[in-house]
C-alpha cells in the first residue's frame, strides 16, 4: 500500500485544511465542497485527512462496519451480538465519475430474489464509506441521479436499495467532500446548499511559496516512507488535536448572542432556507472545539460565515460566489449583544494558535495563510460610445462590447427523435431513470426488473417445469429489463454573427441578452455549451464545448463587434467542432442555434458559399434553429431562407421568450424536417 502524503505537509491552503478538519472534529457540519483550479492539492489534502482520523471499532466479519457497542438493528449482515471489536483505520473511499447506481448504493441479486426468495447483497460504495470519508473527485461531473443519491444518504446516515419491492437497508454515515474545477461547469444551486462548507483554492502567487511546494513534492516522491517519517510528529499532534476537540465539543456553549449574530447574518445575506443557520451554529461550535474553548466567540461565528455562506449565495450560474466581507463585519457588529466569554475560560486561540491548523514542520516554518482566488468576476461594463456610433456600415471596423441585455425565460428547442445521450432534461432519450415504456432481454447483469414481462415470460412453462405449489417457478431467460424514457442533455453550439450589420448598439444588446438566456436555460437542462463567433474576414471558436456555462457567459459579454458578415466561415467553423465532438462523445445528439440577420458579405459569392455550407449540416442530420435578429420595418427575410438550408426552424428574438403569444413550443427540425416559423 502507497504511503500517503502527510496533511501538514501541504504547504498553504489553509482554508481547505481547516474546513476539512472542522469535519472531522464535527462530521454533523455536512461535509466539505472545494472549487479551484486543477493542481492546487486538493485531491492529496483530502485524501491525506484519513491518517488524522481515529481509528475506527467494527465488529468483526461486517461489511458495513457497525459499531461493537451498537450495532445496527437493521444491517444485512446482522444480527450482531454485543461485545468486542476490532479496529481499523477510518476509510477514505472515493467514487469515480463514472461509477454506476448500483456501484454506489449496491447490488441487489434480483434474478435469486424471484427464483430463491433470498436477499442477495453486494454493498456498494456507500456500506464501503460507512463512519468513514467518502471524496467525489470532480463532483460537478457526477450525474444529477448519483447526486441526488449520495446527498438523501449523507443527509439521512443511510442508504436504501428497493428493486421491485425487494429491499435492503444499512447505515451509511460519511463524511462527504466534493472537489471540483468550476471551468467545466457548476452543480445545481439546490445541491450546492447541501455541502455544509465550501472553500475556494488557486495556487500561491509567491515564488518562496511554490518554491516550497516543489521542494517537499520532490521529496515525497522520491522516498515518500522517510518524507512521511520526518513528519510523524507533526501528524501526531495534529491526530491527538483532533481527538481532544472531538471530546470537547458537548461542552461547547453556543449563546444566545452568537445565536443572534449567526440568524442575522443569514438574513442579511439572503439565503434560502434554514439550513445556512444550522450549519453556521455547528461550524462556530467545531471552531470553538478546536480552539480549545467551551464558549462560541464572535470570530468564530465570523469565520462560520466565510465557510458556509459563500455557495449559498448564488442566484445563477453567472454569479460568482463569495462574500461581502465589510457586509458581515457590520453585521456582526450591529448584533453582537455582549461578550459570551467567560472570565475563566481558557486562551480564545486555544492550542495551537486559533483556528488555523499548524505549519511548522522540519522543512521549515511555512508563510503565513494563502490567500484563495474567487471565482473569476464578470467583466466590467465597458463604456458607452457616443450617440451615433451604433449604426456604422457592415464594413465599419470593430467596435467596443455593449452590454447584454436582461434574460429571460426562453421556449425549450429540443433535438428530434430519441436518444442515448447523458442525462439531462432536454431532449427525448432511452435513460436509466424515467418512465417505463418497455421490456427487453438483459444485456449483462440485471438493474430494472420489468415484473409484468418477466411474469409473461415465466408463464406458459410452468407445467413443464415442474410447479406444484403457489410460487411461480423462474428462470435466468424468463428475466426482462425494463426499458424507460427520460431527458438528455445536449451539445448546444451557438455560432453567432458580431459582424458589422449587428453593430447597432440597443440591437447587440437585445442579440446578447437572447444568447444569455438560452444558456441560462442550457445550464438548467444539464447541456454542454459552446460559442463560435464570425466577424470581418473569418470564424472563431470563442468557447470549445464545455459544461461551464459561465465561462461561455463571460466570453459573451466581451464580444467586440465590426467588419463584413463571413456567414460561411461561421458554419464552416461549426461543422469542424461538431465533428470533432462527434467522435469525442458520440452518444450526445447537437443543437446548433445560429443567431444572425442572415445576410452575407466579403468575398466572392459569399451567399452561395453560405448556401453549401448549410446544406453541409443539413446532410448530416445537425438539428438547428436560427435566431433571426434582423428589425427594421423592411425585412429581407435572409435569415429564414438560411434555416431552410439548415433543415431547421426560424425563430425571432421575440418569438424566443416563452411567454411570447407566437405560438406553441414546437421540436427543432432535423435534415429531414421542412423550414417552418414558430407561429
Amino acid at each position: 500500500m502507497s504511503t500517503p502524503y502527510p496533511f501538514t505537509a501541504v504547504v498553504g491552503q489553509d482554508d481547505l485544511r481547516l474546513a476539512l478538519l472542522l469535519n472531522a472534529v464535527s462530521p454533523a457540519v455536512g461535509g466539505v465542497l472545494v472549487r479551484g483550479e486543477k493542481g492546487t492539492a486538493k485531491s492529496t489534502a483530502v485524501r491525506a485527512l484519513s491518517a488524522l482520523l481515529p481509528e475506527v471499532e467494527v465488529v468483526v466479519g461486517c461489511r458495513f462496519s457497525c459499531a461493537p457497542g451498537a450495532p445496527d438493528p437493521a444491517c444485512p449482515d446482522g444480527p450482531h451480538e454485543t461485545g468486542p471489536g476490532s479496529s481499523r483505520p477510518a476509510r477514505v473511499v472515493e467514487l469515480p465519475v463514472g461509477a454506476s447506481e448500483d456501484r454506489l448504493v449496491g447490488a441487489l441479486d434480483i434474478e435469486r430474489a424471484l427464483a430463491e426468495g433470498v436477499k442477495a447483497f453486494e454493498p456498494g460504495l456507500l456500506a464501503d464509506a460507512n463512519r468513514g470519508v467518502l471524496y467525489v473527485d470532480e463532483v460537478n461531473l457526477l450525474h444529477d441521479h448519483l447526486v441526488d443519491l449520495l446527498l438523501d444518504a449523507a443527509a439521512m446516515g443511510s442508504s436504501y436499495v428497493e428493486r421491485e419491492g425487494v429491499s435492503v437497508r444499512h447505515a451509511a454515515r460519511f463524511l462527504l467532500v466534493g472537489t471540483m474545477n468550476p471551468e467545466e461547469g457548476e452543480l445545481r444551486p439546490q445541491l450546492l446548499d447541501r455541502f455544509g462548507l465550501t472553500v475556494e483554492v488557486a495556487a500561491s502567487r509567491e515564488p518562496d511559496l511554490r518554491v516550497e511546494v516543489v521542494r517537499r513534492r520532490l521529496a515525497y516522491d522520491d522516498d515518500p516512507a522517510s518524507f512521511a517519517a520526518r513528519w510523524a510528529d507533526e501528524e501526531d499532534a495534529l491526530r491527538a488535536r483532533v481527538v481532544a476537540a472531538r471530546a470537547l465539543l458537548p461542552e461547547v456553549r453556543l449563546g444566545d448572542a452568537a445565536l443572534r449574530q449567526i440568524a442575522a447574518t443569514c438574513a442579511a445575506f439572503e439565503v434560502d432556507g434554514m439550513r445556512a443557520d444550522i450549519v453556521m451554529a455547528r461550524t462556530a461550535t467545531a471552531l470553538a472545539a478546536w480552539a480549545g474553548r467551551t464558549v462560541v466567540l464572535a470570530e468564530d461565528v465570523r469565520q462560520a460565515a466565510l465557510l458556509a455562506l459563500p455557495h449559498r449565495r448564488r442566484r445563477n450560474p453567472f454569479d460568482a460566489p463569495g462574500l461581502d466581507e465589510e457586509k458581515l463585519d457590520d453585521t456582526l457588529e450591529e448584533f453582537g449583544g455582549g461578550d459570551d466569554t467567560p472570565e475563566d475560560d481558557p486562551d480564545p486561540d486555544g492550542p495551537g494558535g486559533g483556528g488555523q491548523p499548524p505549519q511548522d514542520g522540519p522543512e521549515g516554518p511555512q508563510d503565513g495563510p494563502v490567500d484563495t482566488a474567487e471565482a473569476p468576476a464578470r467583466p466590467e461594463e465597458p463604456a458607452q460610445p457616443e450617440e451615433g456610433q451604433g449604426g456604422r456600415p457592415a464594413g465599419s471596423g470593430e467596435q467596443s462590447a455593449a452590454r447584454a441585455a436582461e434574460p429571460f425565460r426562453t421556449k425549450m428547442l429540443s433535438v428530434p427523435g430519441l436518444g442515448e445521450g447523458a442525462a439531462g432534461r432536454r431532449s427525448r432519450a432511452r435513460t436509466d431513470h424515467g418512465r417505463t415504456t418497455g421490456s427487453r432481454r438483459p444485456r449483462g447483469a440485471l438493474t430494472k426488473l420489468h415484473l409484468a414481462a418477466t411474469v409473461q415470460a415465466a408463464a406458459p412453462h410452468q407445467r413443464a417445469r415442474g410447479r406444484s405449489g403457489r410460487g411461480l417457478v423462474v428462470r435466468r431467460d424468463d428475466l426482462r429489463q425494463a426499458t424507460r424514457e427520460g431527458r438528455e442533455g445536449n451539445l448546444v453550439l451557438f455560432v453567432v454573427d458580431a459582424s458589422g450589420s449587428m453593430a447597432a448598439r440597443q440591437r447587440m444588446s437585445a442579440v446578447k441578452g437572447a444568447v444569455l438566456s438560452l444558456l441560462l436555460d442550457a445550464y438548467q437542462r444539464r447541456d454542454k455549451v459552446g460559442l463560435i463567433t464570425f466577424r470581418g474576414k473569418d470564424a472563431t471558436v470563442a468557447l470549445p464545448p464545455t459544461s461551464s456555462v459561465d465561462a461561455a457567459a463571460v466570453r459573451l459579454e466581451s464580444l467586440p463587434t465590426g467588419g463584413r458578415t463571413p456567414l460561411s466561415a461561421g458554419l464552416l467553423k461549426a461543422h469542424d467542432v461538431l465533428r470533432v465532438e462527434r467522435m469525442r462523445d458520440p452518444a450526445r445528439r447537437p443543437l446548433l442555434v445560429v443567431v444572425t440577420d442572415g445576410r452575407a458579405t466579403g468575398g466572392p459569392d459569399p451567399v452561395a458559399l453560405g448556401t453549401r455550407a448549410a446544406r453541409l449540416h443539413a446532410a448530416e442530420g445537425t438539428a438547428s434553429v436560427v435566431v433571426d435578429c434582423e428589425s427594421g420595418p423592411v425585412r429581407l427575410g435572409l435569415a429564414g431562407a438560411l434555416a431552410g438550408e439548415l433543415g431547421g426552424t426560424a425563430v425571432t428574438l421575440d418569438e424566443l421568450r416563452a411567454d411570447s403569444i407566437a405560438g406553441l413550443v414546437r421540436d427543432v427540425q432535423g435534415a429531414s424536417g421542412a423550414h417552418r416559423r414558430v407561429a
